[in-house]
């Protein structure tokens, strides 16, 4: 019997970046200095960085081709025309507006759509995104179904919309305090979780019965239809592409940090059919990013990323990403690690209520088992959880989301199986001292809105 060929990845490595490596008491005097922020730290105090997956992946010999062909023509630049195409030919979309990045995209959208008092209902909104509404003085409405907040349990589409919570929440605030429903693909904040294709269509008619747009944050869009094509049995048979214009067929709006599925490390947009809106966008794009053709994007980052939208939907690639996050679980679970399951598209979520039960929400357990890790092995992940959900805008006191998740965001293209199995390992030598962990951490300093990017902590 011939030797089954094991998998590889579809691309080879052509360019290396060291890496520096310091000792365990180095990196706990670090994050002391640091307040245990692990977003201050400097990156060269990082051995392992799964922060964000959001421009830190690697680009293709294709996609630098293209750098070298920008044109920075202030106004009507051709490699502007290039990006329109290859959107048009990807998504379906007649108007585009390239921004810096995707909280850009959320600024420029948001302040000509959202006014105070609206409301807008999703699924599990990102934190740029609830922090421009909450900015507005708007509300943001999580319609997510329950099955997303039980890491345990099953569901191949945790992403997806509640049906019967969305239109209570409908009925309630009434459709002239609903400027849109958005839909995230996939759900970042509920695990990376993706949103079934009949989910989409069930959400698109539900908001045409009450006269409300969809728009969508699609900044993993392509990891989404990956998940539908594998997950959802009428669509095995179709392609990535045929999938992607059928999850936006009804769609009226897309936004995009194109740093996640464009594959490059700079980069957004939003993406439209309504003509009126477009102009209307284009006065805040003047004022906030750039002209009309270039927004918040140099020439050769819109030329890179109309190469890397086409790249990020080969099934070939889509499908050594999303086994990769596989094989870290996989070996998470051999260490009995608690997850989010099923695994998601970019990232693995773990479970810090279930790895450390005996520290309350209050101390934040999720930034806790964040700093350990740093601590043991130099791996640097991101609180997904008290921290993040912020305080309550109008009582002022924190949040308590259902989940206290630690994301290890996994850049794209970057690391190998080696650098999976060193991440698990250091997470089974923090799981094997966590009983020892009897106290989190207190604020010292904390911003208005988005605090978790640059709060102080101290120890308890």
């Amino acid at each position: 019997m011939p030797i089954a060929l094991p998998q590889i990845p579809p691309f080879k490595t052509k360019v290396v970046e060291p890496v520096y490596f310091r000792t365990k008491e180095e990196r706990r005097q670090k994050i002391q200095e640091v307040h245990y922020n692990l977003f201050n730290l400097h990156s060269d105090w990082v051995i392992v960085d799964l922060i964000t997956d959001s421009g830190t992946g690697a680009m293709s010999e294709q996609q630098w081709a293209e750098v070298m062909l920008g044109d920075e023509s202030y106004a009507g630049s051709e490699s502007y025309f290039k990006l329109k195409q290859s959107i048009k030919d990807i998504m379906g979309f007649d108007y585009v507006t390239p921004t810096h990045q995707g909280r850009a995209a959320e600024n420029i959208l948001f302040s000509a759509v959202v006014r105070e008092g609206h409301a807008i209902p999703g699924n599990a909104h990102f934190d740029t995104t609830k922090g421009h509404i909450e900015f507005r003085k708007a509300e943001a409405i999580d319609c997510t179904i329950q099955e997303a907040f039980d890491t345990e349990k099953y569901h191949p589409f945790k992403g997806n919309i509640d049906l019967e919570k969305l239109e209570e929440v409908i009925q309630q605030y009434g459709r002239e305090r609903i400027p849109f429903i958005n839909i995230t693909v996939t759900c970042n904040t509920v695990g990376g979780q993706p949103v079934s294709m009949a989910n989409i269509k069930a959400t698109c008619q539900l908001a045409k019965r009450y006269e409300i747009p969809v728009y969508m944050d699609i900044a993993r869009y392509a990891e989404n239809a990956y998940f539908i094509k594998t997950r959802e049995d009428s669509y095995h048979d179709w392609s990535i592409a045929d999938i992607v214009k059928e999850m936006f067929a009804e769609v009226s709006v897309v936004w995009m940090s194109s740093k996640k599925d464009g594959l490059v490390n700079i980069g957004g947009f939003i993406a439209l059919h309504d003509d009126e809106l477009y102009n209307k966008l284009g006065q805040f794009t003047i004022i906030y990013e750039g002209f009309l053709t270039y927004g918040g994007m140099s020439g050769r980052a819109m030329g890179a990323l109309a190469v890397g939208l086409r790249e990020g939907i080969e099934f070939d690639y889509l499908d050594d990403r999303v086994k990769q996050v596989q094989y870290l679980a996989d070996r998470l679970k051999e260490y009995n690690i608690p997850i989010q399951e099923p695994v998601g598209g970019h990232a693995l979520y773990i479970d810090a209520k279930r790895m450390l039960p005996q520290i309350p929400q209050s101390e934040f357990p999720a930034q806790l088992l964040g700093v350990e890790m740093y601590i043991e092995g130099g791996v640097r992940g991101v609180e997904i959880g008290t921290l993040l959900a912020d305080r309550d805008p109008i009582t002022g006191k924190d949040r308590k989301p259902e989940m206290e998740l630690l994301r290890l965001a996994i850049p794209r293209r970057v690391y190998s199986r080696n650098h999976m199995d060193y991440v698990a390992a250091t997470l089974a030598n923090v799981a094997e001292r966590s009983a020892s962990n009897q106290s989190g951490f207190r604020i010292k300093n904390q911003a208005e809105i988005l605090r978790h990017f640059t709060v102080e902590l101290e120890k308890i």
